[in-house]
């Protein structure tokens, strides 16, 4: 499998009506459509899959279900994360074993742990598999931050070979380049980031339109395409402004069933989009001509 570049949409976890299992054949048809769309890469349980909202044996699900219908088409990047090191690394083991091509893990919240401890715990989950390892550097939901400094130093462990930099500040790929070579650290970041040498995009907006996710990268950087690229971040920018913010897994998951896609509600404690933001939400789809004919 080739290294990890491009627009990869962070899928979210489709569940049953009634919320009480994840919807496999949901999913499988998520994925198909990812991939017919011309997604590079998809990456299960982050975030916006709501990984700290599903059980052991349902994490080994969605992981069976995403590999098997990728069928190796495009790289699978599983989100492994935990706050006990012992079960992040388990998680990783496992996600391997299904067939990953990588794993990404976000650094362990709520314990605010120092770089030497940190260091340890990505240490533990290099040593215990043998495919890449994505750093996920989210400060403001896991309360430490990765630094660019500190970015050097954990690439020099085997497996550590990618960072989803979503600190908010863009020059961090800039900074953490002056550090660690690009061709031994390659930075996931949103557009503005791609012209400072960013390689590749962890979406959420490709849950909803996948195709126009991954040309937006492409125009930018495969192709040389700035201006190209620019339109279509700024055909995008409405959905992303409406997606955005701590109801971005309710809003991914409305606007999904509002283009014929529906993958349940999110569970607990996340609500259902509040009808007043669906109602924009269905307006901004409407604006960008994905607006399944039945929802609108």
């Amino acid at each position: 499998m080739p290294g990890f570049e491009g627009s990869y949409t962070v899928l979210v976890t489709p569940f049953t009506e009634d919320g009480a299992g994840v919807d496999a054949p949901a999913l499988r048809s998520l994925v198909e459509w990812q991939i017919d769309q011309g997604v590079p890469g998809l990456i299960p349980l982050g975030s916006t899959g709501e990984f700290l909202s599903v059980s052991d044996d349902e994490r080994t699900l969605v992981i069976e279900t995403v590999v098997d219908q990728a069928k190796g088409r495009v790289p699978i990047v599983v989100g492994t994360a935990n706050e006990w090191c012992d079960i992040a690394v388990r998680y990783s083991r496992e996600a391997e074993s299904l067939g990953a091509d990588g794993v990404m893990v976000i650094q362990p919240y709520y314990s605010s742990p120092t770089e030497d401890e940190l260091f340890e715990h990505y240490r533990r989950i290099s040593d215990a598999i043998s495919i890449p390892i994505m750093l996920y550097n989210n400060p403001r939901t896991a309360n430490v931050d990765l630094r660019p400094a500190f970015v050097a130093r954990l690439a020099e462990l085997d497996n550590v070979r990618y960072i989803k930099e979503a600190s908010g500040d863009q020059s961090r790929v800039r900074e953490i380049h002056r550090h660690v070579a690009e061709d031994r650290m390659v930075v996931f970041s949103r557009y503005d980031a791609w012209m400072l040498g960013a390689r590749g995009w962890v979406s959420v907006c490709g849950n909803i339109v996948p195709d126009l996710s991954a040309e937006a990268y492409r125009q930018t950087v495969t192709l040389g395409n700035p201006a190209a690229g620019r339109e279509i971040y700024h055909r995008l920018y409405p959905l992303l402004d409406a997606i955005d913010g701590d109801l971005y897994v309710s809003a991914t998951k409305a606007a999904l069933a509002l283009i014929g896609r529906p993958v349940g509600s999110p569970r607990l404690p996340r609500l259902p989009l509040p009808e007043a933001s669906v109602a924009a939400l269905r307006r901004v789809l409407a604006d960008l001509g994905v607006l399944a004919e039945k929802a609108a």
